[in-house]
């Protein structure tokens, strides 16, 4: 700013008058001066000790002037600095507004974030989603995705938020209420939500399509945490239950009934959140696809030896095996279908038939090489809980059979998302404790009346274990 008003000043002559005054006044002065010394014995070797400190001054002057030049003047320093941190300033700001600009990118490179999943209700009125947006960007929060979910009044705005792991979620919660959210519920998220919402539905559709046993969980993925029963219209004993449900559906705040292509009702319960019209609408769609794909199961099948070195195959079963499963009760003894059912045998074959459909859960069957069906394993959802169950027919007990289902029933809970799975048996049953404690994983006992309940945590590694059997060709 200094030099550029300098440049801009007029030339005066007074200036340049005073100027020269000066430098006839200078040589006037070194005249005199030279002919004072110059008289003296010593005279000239004054004055070339006097033109060396000359030149050595100016040069000393030269260097020092050179070295500070590049300094800018005061004036434009202040200048330079301010207006680049305006500019950064700016760039920042609405990186952190928006969570999608610089401020998202620097949020995404810190290590000390939580990533949370939010859902909170606004006024159907301009400016009410950016009243949040700002607020997040007021604790430094990134938004990572956004869904909306509009209702007859409001909307319900569902984010997926990066948040620094010092804030707690009550402090969240009370910036997002202050913003104009109400009903706002907050919950820790893993990678797994990252996932785009299309991309997301796109690959619970593929699973349902490929497997029937998929549907419920599939809803569970698709709705969050819920509690999804499975309600038959008949029951094992062959009595109408009276559960039913318009084609359309049935949607109560937060309760889903949806008609089960199966016959019976799918109900799906969240009593923390009441489930939008969006949500509705999406599970209803992956229920119609079902529907329309009829029963299917994956006939993919392992073929393993035993011990002895026979051979078997191991397959997913349906309803479509269930004479030969009735085939396989009739020659199991009686001990060895009490230990299974816990109940009278006479009923054993009622429960197949449920048992056998996906809809329930998946059924390992392991058949001989004369096609003959000598082993069921049961993996079968129970609302929030999974429990596991097997049946080894006598003469193949004690060969690693029922251990071998057991693992395998155990991998399927783990990639189905389940945290635990549990067993029901007695405790004379040394078979079934044995086969669960070769999991290897955490174990609960828990006995009442003679029955035991033994509960397996899963962990990453539990389903990796080896068995008996070697696995010898997978068609």
């Amino acid at each position: 700013m200094t030099s550029a008003k300098s440049a801009r000043r007029p030339h005066h002559w007074r200036r340049d008058l005073i100027e020269l005054a000066a430098l006839f006044t200078a040589v006037a002065v070194a005249d005199a001066i030279a002919n004072l010394i110059g008289h003296q014995p010593d005279g000239p070797y004054l004055l070339m000790a006097s033109a060396v400190a000359l030149v050595a001054t100016a040069a000393f002057h030269t260097w020092w002037a050179r070295r500070h030049s590049h300094a800018p003047p005061s004036d434009e320093a202040d200048v330079a600095p301010g207006g680049a941190g305006a500019a950064g300033g700016t760039g920042t700001s609405a990186g952190e507004a928006d969570g999608t600009g610089e401020g998202g990118v620097v949020g995404a490179g810190e290590t000390g974030t939580t990533l949370w999943r939010m859902r909170t209700t606004v006024l159907d009125a301009p400016g009410s989603l950016a009243a949040l947006c700002t607020a997040l960007a007021g604790l430094r929060v990134d938004i990572l995705t956004l869904q909306t979910h509009p209702l007859a009044q409001g909307t319900v705005d569902e984010f997926l938020l990066r948040a620094p792991a010092s804030l707690q979620a009550q402090e969240l919660s009370r910036k997002i209420a202050a913003a104009g959210g109400a009903s706002t519920w907050i919950e820790r998220a893993d990678a797994h939500d990252l996932v785009d919402t299309p991309t997301r539905v796109l690959s619970l559709a593929t699973r349902t399509a490929l497997d029937a046993a998929e549907l419920p969980l599939a809803l569970r993925q698709l709705l969050g945490r819920c509690t999804i029963h499975s309600l038959p219209a008949v029951s094992v004993t062959g009595r109408a239950t009276g559960q039913s449900a318009p084609v359309e559906g049935v949607l109560e705040e937060t309760v889903m009934r949806l008609r089960d292509p199966s016959g019976g009702v799918i109900s799906v319960e969240r009593p923390y959140l009441p489930f939008t019209p969006t949500e509705f609408a999406r599970a209803r769609a992956l229920v119609e696809l079902d529907a329309r794909l009829g029963p299917r199961v994956p006939r993919s099948e392992d073929v393993l030896t035993l011990p002895e070195g026979n051979e078997i195959t191991v397959r997913r079963a349906d309803q479509g095996d269930l004479t030969a499963a009735r085939a396989m009760h009739d020659r199991c003894s009686q001990d060895t279908l009490g230990l299974r059912y816990h109940g009278p045998v006479a009923d054993a074959d009622r429960y197949l038939d449920h048992l056998l459909s996906p809809r329930f859960g998946r059924t390992l069957a392991v058949q001989t090489a004369s096609g003959r069906l000598v082993a069921l394993g049961h993996l079968l959802w129970d609302g929030d809980e999974t429990e596991v169950a097997l049946l080894v027919e006598d003469d193949w007990q004690r060969r690693g059979i029922g251990s071998e289902l057991l693992r395998r029933l155990v991998a399927l809970a783990e990639e189905a998302g389940c945290d635990s799975v549990y067993a029901v048996t007695q405790s004379r049953n040394t078979g079934m404790v044995a086969a669960m404690r070769a999991l290897e994983l955490p174990l609960d006992y828990q006995i009442e009346e003679g029955t035991l309940v033994i509960t397996a945590r899963l962990s990453s590694e539990g389903a990796a274990r080896p068995s008996a059997p070697t696995e010898r060709a997978r068609r």
